[in-house]
């Protein structure tokens, strides 16, 4: 049995690629809501940390410190096996995506703080001049500004959950991964994982070139 017998074998990947598309999908869609929640939650942190009082603004800053200090798998595990002694029990789909959410959030909420940090104080100046209130300074003025600066990181931030996602087949989620998993054991040979594999590539290939054009052009300018 040569290599391509053993890792690319086309009979078993034909075989199997209705398991790995299925995956696919659940992948997709745990990908897609952690992203959006994980947005959500990063602006409304960052929002907190710049502008809340200041015993708000220390509990977010720990909260952003310890989310992006604990690894994700622990935290997974902490909320699927640890959460339902204290009678909160959540699916696989609501443990991966609150895990994924959790630790997304927190390096999204840091991300949009730098993007509004970097706009000049004067545009601040000048909304107060201009008799707007705060949140028509903050909607109209200061974060259509800070997302084109915190787009790159943002897309970025956005593949590594998609990754990240991966790690959701420890609580028997059935992502891309699981569903590699088992096609392997079914078939007793790694050509699904290997299939897995080619299927992340071109699915986030595409988003890996769209940052670096993105990090580029806005390096162009800034210059």
């Amino acid at each position: 049995m040569d290599i391509f017998e053993t890792f690319l074998n086309a009979e078993v990947l034909l075989r199997t690629w209705p398991l790995l598309l299925e995956g696919l999908w659940v992948t997709v869609q745990l990908g897609a809501a952690s992203i959006v929640a994980g947005l959500v939650l990063g602006l409304f942190l960052s929002m907190v940390r710049l502008y809340a009082v200041t015993p708000l603004r220390l509990l977010t800053r720990l909260y952003i410190d310890i989310f992006r200090s604990i690894p994700l798998l622990v935290l997974l595990i902490i909320v699927y096996y640890a959460l339902p002694f204290v009678g909160l029990r959540l699916s696989p789909f609501a443990s991966a995506m609150t895990a994924l959410t959790l630790v997304s959030g927190a390096y999204t909420a840091e991300i949009f703080r730098a993007g509004i940090e970097a706009i000049p104080k004067g545009q601040f100046e000048a909304s107060a001049a201009l008799g707007l209130s705060y949140r028509q300074t903050m909607v109209d003025v200061i974060l259509p500004q800070a997302i084109k600066i915190v787009i790159p990181p943002l897309t970025n931030n956005s593949i590594n959950v998609v990754k990240d996602t991966a790690l959701a087949s420890v609580v028997a989620m059935p992502d891309l991964l699981k569903q590699a998993t088992q096609a392997q054991a079914l078939a007793a040979n790694p050509s699904p994982l290997i299939g897995a594999a080619v299927i992340y590539i071109a699915f986030l290939w595409p988003l890996v070139a769209m940052v670096s054009r993105m990090e580029r052009r806005f390096g162009a300018r800034s210059r």
